[in-house]
């Protein structure tokens, strides 16, 4: 039984200075980059907003900003994170601000999956989001006390208040699975400034960095078994415990313009280049893990640890990989040892890493995940099974086979590709994702039923 709750003065954990923003208060960033300044040395307390769900904002109040991270691996390992200064809700954009005006806060970091940065089919700004269009007009007519919603609104707002109180230079770090995730955010963001006032631009060149990050650890949502977990070992009542593996890696490519944590002495790499680990990740992690999450549940599969020890699943899996080394510019034996380590990592049956949970936004992951690879092989005249695969198994999701629905952001667009014939429901899926090839039509259809039979 629990004997108390988390609290600073039981743990002689102070707050720190805030120093840090962060959007998206969920499982991986308290997992990934509070661990990583935890584990840092000076003073840097985070300011966290939510994202989605307010979830925990109410629960991290109750407990000091404190929580219990256990790492399931061979032995179970749990400490007490501190690094959350303050914890806020996404729409308290008073607080928002306030951090951004403040010469304290030099780096803005961010958890909002692809969705978040509301981009269009061609990677630009969605203008014609209704959420996007009313951040602009919002900030249009009151640019220091605006109402927004969307990421790309709430940067623009927050970079607004730092100009106006002159609080001077600022970074942002995306930490989200994204290529070039810095690129991504620097464009969002400076096409809604444009849209606000065009000589925002000027300032932002002067006093605004934005970073680039590939980040991972495998981070499943924490079930009460997980607390009644920590309660039992720690004595603690934690509402908000994360549970993670203990593999962990961030890799950072840009320049910082202000301040920073020093997040190398908790194991972080700042590269010259970071496409090649980016792809590494985002092909070999991430489009495992979406090929599992679209088979897996059609097969009687759960989680990701029941998908990669069934054989068929498992032999999908390694052909995928085969398939999209053939384009990552690494050494044979790093790559080797990478896919290695992910079997390792997925057969950690401590981890219960939902395949449900995966499946979400399928739409912002299939054409990052799959399609460069699928378009490299078509160029050198190979139709590959390993990259044709995925994109039947999320055709089969968007038809409504197995028991996971679809959740996607741009969910009324996907499932108005589906029609009663699954022959033209693959042309529309490959059409929309920029694939003309009646060879590579013909096999995502053979394999829908080979999916269905396995």
């Amino acid at each position: 039984m629990a004997e108390h709750t988390l609290s600073r003065e039981a743990y002689g954990r102070p707050r720190s200075t805030v120093r840090t923003v962060h959007l998206g208060l969920g499982n991986f960033f308290r997992a990934h980059s509070a661990w990583y300044t935890e584990h840092s040395s000076a003073d840097w307390g985070i300011a966290a907003f939510s994202g989605r769900s307010d979830t925990h904002v109410a629960e991290l109040s109750a407990q000091d900003c404190l929580y219990t991270l256990v790492e399931q691996g061979k032995e179970l390992h749990t400490e007490v994170i501190s690094s959350l200064s303050a914890v806020h809700t996404g729409h308290d954009l008073d607080a928002w601000r306030g951090y951004f005006a403040s010469p304290d806060v030099t780096v803005v970091t961010l958890t909002i999956t692809e969705a978040g940065y509301v981009r269009d089919s061609s990677g630009a700004l969605d203008v014609a989001n209704d959420a996007v269009r009313d951040d602009i007009a919002a900030l249009k007519e009151s640019p220091l006390t605006g109402t927004v919603t969307t990421a790309p609104g709430k940067l623009v707002a927050g970079l607004l208040a730092r100009r106006d109180a002159g609080a001077g230079p600022i970074t942002l770090g995306p930490c989200d699975n994204l290529v070039k995730s810095g690129e991504i955010t620097r464009r969002v963001v400076e096409e809604l400034a444009a849209q606000v006032d065009e000589s925002l631009q000027g300032w932002i060149d002067a006093n605004v960095g934005i970073v680039t990050t590939m980040v991972d650890r495998i981070t499943p949502r924490p079930t009460e078994a997980d607390m009644a977990t920590v309660a039992e070992i720690t004595g603690v009542s934690d509402r908000a415990p994360v549970v993670t593996e203990p593999f962990t890696e961030w890799v950072i490519e840009g320049d910082f313009v202000a301040a920073r944590p020093a997040w190398e002495e908790a194991g972080a790499t700042f590269v010259d280049d970071i496409v090649p680990f980016e792809h590494r990740k985002l092909w070999l992690l991430n489009g495992s893990h979406s090929l599992m999450a679209y088979a897996g549940p059609i097969m009687g599969r759960e989680t990701v640890y029941e998908a990669i020890t069934d054989p068929t699943l498992r032999s999908w899996v390694e052909e995928w990989w085969d398939a999209a080394v053939k384009y990552l510019p690494l050494p044979a034996d790093q790559l080797s040892a990478y896919r290695k380590a992910l079997v390792e990592r997925f057969e950690n049956p401590s981890i219960r890493h939902l395949l449900s949970q995966i499946a979400a936004d399928g739409s912002q992951k299939i054409p990052i995940r799959f399609v460069p690879t699928l378009k490299a092989e078509l160029e050198n005249g190979v139709v590959n099974p390993g990259a044709t695969r995925p994109i039947a198994a999320w055709v089969l999701h968007l038809r409504g086979y197995g028991p996971v629905p679809v959740t996607d952001f741009r969910g009324d667009e996907v499932k108005g590709l589906v029609v009663e014939d699954e022959a033209k429901t693959v042309q529309n899926v490959l059409k929309w994702l920029g694939i003309d090839n009646d060879q590579v039509a013909e096999t995502v259809l053979r394999q829908l039923h080979e999916i269905l039979e396995a």
